[in-house]
């Protein structure tokens, strides 16, 4: 359902929000589009952006009505359960947003979080010790159980918020988050051209774009790739995009294990724009995902005019609907049986970029920012 684009407003409240991830992966993409779509819709409310130093003079560039509120304590760590409801009770806040599951215990006015999944505690093998998910785990009923509203971004996300933190569903708003517009403008001829020769791109090539870490299932990725090619596709190449490849020696090691390496591309960290190219040019994009919040990359594809391969598991399934082919991520054979349709099955290339296009369409960051805005206003009048 669409809403009104009307902007909306809650009379005048000083609302905080917490911005020290603006940088990241998947949280920064959320926090970027609420704060600038905030600053073009509500002219009227205060908001003071709990944020790094270096971000100070982005903030007060968002509107006269924004306001940066320094903060060097790190995420996730003990100093920021004591420094963010001190900057709180300094402003003198009458709502708090926060934009993952880290709710301070302290926080001394009524607030909102926003939990995009809960991948901490369905994969506790990801993190780095006991205490780290120890620590998830209070966060994460901290957040459910203290704050007013409940924020996340799917269905999926919701029942698993549900089954780890037993709280009313009544509680638990899902407002889909959307795409960047640069990913549905086509790129200038140049820059596609600059793309293509840096890249050396003269070959069919299939695309994942994303971070690398032991979830996104990227090993029986590379897996299915090797089966692929050895089935008459030995002119493919598989670009594997995202930071940190240098922490997971088993990507190494299966792209050697199938001799790959002049098949198998690490690009790293991308800019957008060079990303936004990357989509359009190549002939799939696969995405394999084991868990997702929601995945906003098959959007992104889709977005590009490029079809799309995905899991058939968590909220891939609920945020692609018809417009992506879905495999069995746990299954290498599959994967690859669905990167051969994608790519020899000309009606249905076809049919998913048509389809694909529409998908991508119907998410929109503004009417998302503008239900978060009705319930900022609902939580304030409940104070």
């Amino acid at each position: 359902m669409r809403l009104s684009k009307q902007p909306a407003n809650i009379g005048g409240m000083r609302i905080a929000i917490d911005v020290r991830k603006l940088h990241d992966f998947g949280v920064g993409t959320y926090v970027r589009n609420l704060v600038h779509w905030l600053a073009r819709l509500d002219q009227e409310s205060e908001y003071v952006l709990i944020c790094r130093r270096e971000d100070c003079e982005g903030v007060e560039q968002l509107g006269r009505n924004f306001r940066p509120l320094p903060d060097r304590s790190a995420n996730y760590s003990v100093a920021e359960q004591l420094t963010v409801p001190l900057d709180l009770a300094r402003v003198r806040a009458d709502l708090f947003h926060a934009p993952h599951y880290v709710l301070p215990a302290l926080t001394p006015c009524r607030s909102i979080v926003t939990i995009h999944d809960c991948i901490h505690l369905r994969f506790p093998q990801y993190l780095p010790s006991r205490l780290a998910h120890t620590y998830a785990r209070v966060s994460f009923w901290i957040a459910a159980n203290r704050s007013a509203r409940v924020l996340t971004v799917s269905e999926a996300s919701k029942r698993d918020i549900m089954r780890f933190c037993p709280i009313p569903e009544e509680k638990i708003d899902v407002i889909y988050n959307a795409i960047d517009d640069r990913f549905s403008q086509p790129p200038p001829e140049t820059q596609v051209t600059q793309v293509r020769e840096r890249y050396q791109l003269h070959d069919r090539f299939l695309l994942y774009s994303g971070n690398v870490k032991p979830h996104k299932n990227l090993e029986r990725l590379i897996d299915a790739f090797a089966r692929l090619r050895r089935h008459g596709f030995e002119d493919l190449k598989l670009l594997i995009t995202g930071s940190e490849i240098s922490r997971y020696a088993t990507l190494r090691r299966a792209v050697h294990r199938y001799n790959l390496h002049q098949h198998v591309r690490f690009l790293g960290f991308l800019s957008p724009e060079t990303l936004a190219t990357l989509y359009r040019l190549a002939d799939g994009f696969v995405f394999p995902s084991l868990y997702e919040g929601f995945g906003l990359p098959p959007l992104e594809a889709m977005a590009s005019g490029t079809p799309v391969l995905t899991s058939n598991v968590s909220s891939l399934p609920e945020v692609v609907d018809d417009a992506a082919l879905l495999v069995d991520p746990y299954d290498p054979a599959s994967i690859a049986d669905g990167m051969r349709q994608i790519l020899c099955d000309d009606a249905l290339r076809a049919r998913l970029i048509s389809r694909g296009r529409v998908r991508a369409a119907s998410f929109s960051w503004e009417e998302s920012v503008n239900r978060v805005l009705t319930i900022y206003r609902r939580v304030a009048r409940q104070s």
